[in-house]
C-alpha cells in the first residue's frame, strides 16, 4: 500500500512541478486545467484511501487533514472557465497559475507531500 501512496504523492508533486515550470505561454489555460484538474483527483483519492484504510500515522493524519482543507477552501475551475475568453492574455494565465501554486503553498498541502515523499527515499 505505501507504494500505492507513493505513487499518488509523486504524481501530484509532478503536476505542482509542472505547473511551477510553465513559461505562460497563449493558450496554456487548458493545460492549467488539465493540471489542476489531475492535482484534485489525486487529493481526492488519496483522501478517500486514507479514510478507508484508517491511516493512523501522524504524517497521513496531517496529510489528510491539509488535503480536505485544500479541497475545500480552493476551486479555480470557475475562474479558469470565466478566463477562456482570455486564453491569449499571458498575464492572467500567469495570474492563475500563481494562484494555483500559492494555494497548494499557503495550505502546506504541497511541504507535507514533499516531506513525506523525501521519508520514502
Amino acid at each position: 500500500m505505501d507504494e500505492y501512496f507513493k505513487s499518488l504523492l509523486t504524481q501530484i508533486s509532478e503536476s505542482y512541478n509542472f505547473l511551477k515550470d510553465m513559461k505562460d505561454k497563449p493558450s496554456d489555460l487548458d493545460t492549467i486545467q488539465v493540471q489542476l484538474d489531475k492535482i484534485h483527483g489525486l487529493i481526492n483519492v488519496l483522501c478517500n484511501k486514507i479514510e478507508t484504510l484508517d491511516y493512523k500515522s501522524d504524517n497521513f493524519s496531517e496529510l489528510l487533514k491539509v488535503a480536505k482543507t485544500y479541497i475545500k477552501s480552493y476551486d479555480f475551475n470557475h475562474i479558469i472557465d470565466a478566463y477562456q475568453l482570455y486564453s491569449d492574455d499571458v498575464m492572467r494565465i500567469k495570474n492563475i497559475r500563481i494562484s494555483i501554486l500559492s494555494s497548494l503553498e499557503e495550505t502546506k498541502l504541497i511541504s507535507k507531500i514533499q516531506a513525506i515523499l523525501q521519508d520514502w527515499d
